[in-house]
């Protein structure tokens, strides 16, 4: 295993302390684990709490900043954050308009978020509504839930409920933009080889040269089949194919977002989009606004992933606002 590291076992603390040299205008507890924009909390603005397993980045602590999330919990890689660090962010974004969990559809982040929505409430009185991303077309259950993973979607969706929140919508307000979101929003995703978690020192899985995973989730976890290395343009259709069999995208515009998974540069995923891109045109999918590159990735994966969101004005305008973050940066 070559990586750039101390200590396995410090990989997080220690991300999270470079990450607050670079980032001044972010504010970051160290002891708790927990990424916060500057000025949190906001008052009058629901406050916007995501958070989950290390080793996505940028997800989530990323995209912590005005126009997205108030703050972002950090887990050990590929694990969970636990409830405290969950109470820590919810208190810590409450400008007295309520609180928004932005969860994905993994067993340990939905049972850990419910468990600190609680907990927070009884404390502080504080309302907290939360939306579980379930956008993967791959597989119904997994290794890691019940139901659909959620991936892709969810850099979409924390984008524009984030604007939304910014506008000084209401709790639950922002919530119906956040399941509006979820519910048009569907994703897969394929890899070239594992990834290499590591305290564990060694690959997730074996991958030989000549095959591909097709239908991954963001853990290395396995999808729906293994098959035989093939051009970019028939990956393309094997994960363009399954969202349009599960989801009608052909009647409003679409943002399609074309993700990494972290060890594939941006000249392969560029590629991957002209190709996605023709496959959405030829099935009359009209694209209004993309998105190319690593933001939803798992370590040192090679591959990527295709997500479609079925928009309206709203959402697009939503889309279009301005957003300052270390990981997604517009318009300001």
């Amino acid at each position: 295993m070559k990586k750039l590291i101390n200590d396995p076992a410090d990989i997080v603390v220690e991300a999270l302390r470079g990450m607050a040299a670079a980032h001044p205008e972010l504010r970051v507890d160290l002891e708790n684990r927990v990424v916060f924009r500057g000025d949190a909390p906001v008052q009058g603005k629901v406050g916007l709490v995501s958070g989950g397993g290390s080793g996505h980045e940028p997800m989530h602590g990323g995209f912590v900043g005005p126009g997205m999330l108030d703050a972002a919990c950090a887990g050990e890689v590929f694990t969970s954050p636990v409830p405290d660090q969950m109470v820590a962010a919810t208190e810590g974004v409450d400008g007295g308009a309520g609180v928004l969990h932005i969860v994905k559809n993994y067993t340990g982040d939905v049972m850990n978020f419910e468990m600190a929505a609680e907990l927070a409430s009884a404390k502080t009185g504080v309302e907290v509504q939360a939306v579980v991303v379930d956008d993967d077309v791959a597989v119904q259950d997994s290794l890691y839930t019940a139901g659909r993973r959620g991936v892709g979607t969810t850099v979409l969706l924390e984008k524009i409920v984030g604007a939304a929140a910014e506008q000084g919508r209401s709790l639950a307000e922002v919530a119906d933009v956040a399941r509006k979101v979820n519910d048009r929003g569907r994703s897969m995703g394929m890899a070239l080889t594992s990834c290499t978690v590591p305290a564990a020192g060694r690959p997730t899985f074996d991958l030989p040269d000549d095959e591909m995973e097709i239908g991954i989730g963001i853990h290395g976890e396995p999808g729906r089949r293994r098959v035989p290395l093939a051009p970019a343009k028939e990956i393309a259709e094997m994960l363009v194919e399954p969202i349009l069999a599960d989801a009608d995208f052909t009647s409003g515009p679409a943002i399609c977002f074309v993700n990494g998974m972290g060890a594939s540069p941006l000249l392969e995923l560029y590629l991957m989009y002209g190709e996605v891109a023709a496959l959405l045109e030829r099935a009359g999918v009209q694209v209004a606004r993309s998105l190319v590159g690593p933001y939803i990735t798992s370590l040192d994966m090679a591959g990527c992933s295709v997500t479609l969101l079925r928009a309206d004005d709203d959402l697009i305008g939503l889309w279009d606002a301005p957003v300052r973050t270390p990981g997604l940066r517009w318009g300001a």
